[in-house]
């Protein structure tokens, strides 16, 4: 099923680019540039700079401040399963007052469709140094009819099943770090559908969802215990760390949930300099999804492009592949087109593999690949706009837009 077009859409016509540089209100803060290279780099606002022959951006390096550094990407673009689409996608990076050490970052987005689809996303990770916290956030609503394609690795594109519900997603979690970069934390969980609907058409697809599917509505409410290791500076475009999270997560009836089901996410990532001299990051990502006990409805299965950021599965449709179990792994090599830093490009590859039971062997993966363009839309917080083709197994294709890195 299409779950999330969150930063994804297929471009169109034409896509316009705004980008701001601007600081806390009352006298700019100046901020100390800790990565001498970034003097050098070049953004989107440079050039318009140089087109217009006048600063639109105060520009100050030496001493200063924390931001925030804000991005704009208002956009117009086309995909099948959403015809033309209007997005506006902001990023706001910075540094908070007690950490000068870690970027925060807030992402938020709002979409509408030709097709009367229309959802809104607000993404967090915030750093206090004082208190030693990290808050996390993920909050989501969608009307957003779409299509379903089964369980399993072996479903067909050629025969999907139409669905339409609402969705309401509520991810908050409060870290405390522990030891360097480790934390700890709790959070509460819900995911919640209604007004279902499903066409009739009788088949293989139309029987799964409704088993696992009962009702018009569903709810899988739970608090979620959390260990996550951090050692990146910018999450938004890492080149160097590590980052790794395990999420156990019990939803119970007595939470709201309609069922009690437990789930294990487990989330890898690391990010190495080849060459060390360069800006160029070999980066590498495992993201698994497990259903330890119970049975989770349809729409709350692990599935291909239903991670936090909505990433998984370059190559193929958001919810292309669904089931209890998700094992994914990608590799993608980033690399710089000019000096100044203004123009990258990517070449990935990934793979992913549904299975009913994490203890039965691993079904063969599913393969995907493809390769990207990079625009530096700020280069304070190293802000990229992010433009992909991937393409995958049964001639599935596409092209995909983000702002900011996949992972």
């Amino acid at each position: 099923m299409i779950k999330s077009y969150q930063h994804k859409i297929l471009l169109g016509s034409a896509i316009l680019i705004f980008s701001l540089n601007q600081f806390i209100s009352g006298q700019p803060e100046k901020i100390e540039i800790k990565d001498s290279t970034k003097v050098d780099q070049k953004d989107i606002v440079d050039i318009v700079h140089l087109i217009l022959d006048k600063q639109v951006r105060k520009e100050n390096l030496k001493i200063k401040g924390s931001g925030p550094y804000f991005s704009i990407l208002p956009a117009v673009g086309y995909a099948m399963h959403t015809g033309i689409t209007a997005a506006l996608v902001t990023s706001t990076s910075f540094y908070t007052a007690e950490n000068k050490d870690k970027l925060s970052n807030v992402l938020a987005s709002g979409f509408y469709s030709q097709y009367h689809q229309y959802w809104f996303n607000v993404n967090s990770n915030i750093f206090f140094e004082k208190h030693k916290l990290h808050l996390f956030g993920d909050t989501r609503y969608y009307n957003f009819p779409t299509e379903t394609f089964g369980l399993g690795s072996k479903s067909s594109l050629s025969n999907p099943l139409s669905i339409d519900y609402s969705y309401l997603r509520v991810y908050q979690i409060v870290y405390r770090e522990i030891a360097s970069n480790l934390f700890v934390g709790i959070g509460y969980n819900l995911d919640y559908h209604w007004n279902i609907k499903v066409d009739s058409l009788k088949g293989r697809d139309l029987n799964q969802f409704i088993k696992f599917q009962k009702g018009f509505q569903s709810s899988s409410s739970g608090l979620s215990l959390n260990i996550l290791y951090d050692s990146r500076r910018n999450a938004v475009n890492s080149e160097n760390g590590t980052y790794a999270s395990l999420q156990y997560r019990p939803n119970m009836t007595i939470l709201g949930s309609d069922q009690n089901w437990q789930s294990l996410l487990i989330d890898v990532r690391h990010y190495i300099k080849l060459p060390a001299s360069s800006r160029n990051v070999l980066c590498f990502w495992s993201y698994n999804d497990f259903t330890l006990s119970g049975t989770p409805p349809y729409l709350d299965m692990p599935s291909i492009g239903w991670d936090d950021y909505s990433n998984t599965g370059r190559g193929y449709a958001p919810g292309r592949y669904t089931g209890r179990n998700l094992v994914y792994l990608e590799s993608e090599y980033r690399f710089s087109l000019t000096k100044n830093g203004l123009l990258g490009g990517v070449i990935f590859v990934n793979a992913e593999s549904i299975s009913k039971n994490i203890l039965n062997k691993i079904p063969s993966p599913i393969p995907g690949g493809g390769f990207g363009l990079r625009i530096k839309i700020n280069k304070y917080s190293n802000t990229n706009l992010a433009i992909d083709y991937g393409f995958g197994t049964g001639g599935s294709h596409g092209l995909f837009f983000n702002l900011g890195e996949i992972f």
